[in-house]
């Protein structure tokens, strides 16, 4: 009933400072506190809906970039991609190493990467006001679509550094995540290059139709994933490669890529949602101390707005854009996921940590970022009104 209602509602909820996400998070929470989730959702459901959402995400958030055009004229996106992300991470890392002195260096650099990726879904007021032009919004979400499947690697990485020695696989962390960052990526690309070569020849035979090219797409993320797991890639990694390949191949010739993303793929989200707060944002609140509160003040105020202010001088983005394309880097989904994930190879006291701070992390991300969307694009709107920039 939560979800017809707000879907009732929704088109009102866009210009008012609520957000679905927001919406999602807090009901999942107040449940939490009222003590009303049902028995039978566990983490154990959270952790499998985090994996094929994560599979889903990544592969149609690189497959809806134009791969071709991002490298030949997109100087904002590749500039927050190439230089903004590793100013970002370096950052985060130097505060947390700072704010948090009893965890390794590793450690601090495990959490600044958890926390670069980011979420333009929590700032769904901007990216889809068309009132905002369009180079800022594209700008966003190109970078928002392809980071998380960037810094997947680095995270797996870290997290294989500062595992305990005692439940590494056979042959080592080192050798085990060389494996997974390597292969992950070739089977993926090359299943996904396969899949939009086959999706072609099929279209232009009149042998497929939208409603097979849909359920043909799922199907591809979700091989790329099984098929990189069993020669010992990541299966994560794999699903991202599959869409970069496919897009590459595909281009705008598969609606469903599209029209899944702004339906089906926000059901999915939204579902993450509501579980992480009823099952995790308990917790995480109840370990909020001044240095995770100093943290993520840091991470959202300082860290990703200097760094993405810096990667765009010499560029032609005036101060205003710069400001508010680093601003508008919400931390979502992926950052939830990824702590999810890497605490599971972690030992109980690091994982918890970690996985507090991200989730904590992300519900003040959603506040802030869903709060201060609307008001903000109106007045950037209102501001570059009769300024439009092209590439």
């Amino acid at each position: 009933m939560f979800l017809m209602a707000f879907c009732l509602l929704g088109q009102w909820f866009t210009r008012t400072i609520v957000t679905a996400p927001m919406l999602a998070l807090g009901f999942g929470t107040l449940l939490a506190w009222g003590d009303l989730v049902p028995e039978q959702i566990t983490e154990d459901h959270l952790h499998v809906l985090a994996e094929i959402s994560l599979v889903i995400l990544l592969f149609l958030d690189a497959a809806r970039i134009d791969i071709r055009g991002l490298l030949r004229r997109h100087t904002w996106p590749l500039r927050t991609l190439l230089l903004g992300m590793p100013l970002a991470f370096l950052g985060g890392t130097v505060i947390c190493w700072l704010l948090f002195p009893d965890w390794p260096l590793a450690v601090a650099a495990l959490i600044a990467a958890i926390l670069v990726p980011t979420d333009a879904a929590l700032g769904q007021s901007v990216v889809m006001n068309p009132d905002v032009p369009e180079r800022h919004r594209r700008a966003i979400t190109i970078e928002s679509g392809l980071n998380d499947g960037i810094a997947l690697p680095l995270i797996l990485m870290l997290a294989a550094v500062v595992a305990p020695a005692a439940s590494a696989p056979a042959g080592g962390w080192v050798l085990y995540t060389l494996l997974q960052v390597t292969l992950g990526p070739l089977v993926g690309a090359g299943l996904g290059v396969l899949g939009g070569v086959g999706l072609i020849a099929a279209q232009d035979r009149a042998l497929t139709s939208p409603l097979y090219e849909g359920i043909a797409t799922l199907s591809l993320a979700a091989a790329a994933y099984f098929a990189a797991t069993t020669v010992g890639g990541n299966g994560f990694i794999a699903a991202f490669a599959a869409g970069i390949g496919f897009a590459c191949i595909v281009r705008d010739r598969c609606k469903f890529v599209f029209d899944f993303s702004e339906s089906e793929g926000q059901l999915l989200s939204w579902s993450a949602f509501f579980l992480i707060g009823a099952l995790l944002v308990p917790d995480a609140i109840t370990s909020l101390d001044a240095p995770m509160v100093a943290a993520i003040a840091l991470s959202l105020l300082i860290v990703r707005p200097l760094a993405i202010w810096l990667s765009l001088i010499g560029s032609d983005a005036d101060p205003a854009s710069r400001l508010f394309i680093g601003w508008f880097g919400p931390r979502g989904l992926a950052t939830a996921l990824f702590a999810l994930l890497v605490a599971e190879q972690l030992a109980p006291e690091l994982g918890d940590f970690i996985l507090h701070l991200a989730i904590n992390t992300v519900w003040i991300s959603a506040l802030l970022h869903g709060v201060t969307s609307v008001p903000l694009a109106k007045a950037f709107a209102g501001r570059t009104s009769g300024k439009v920039t092209a590439e």
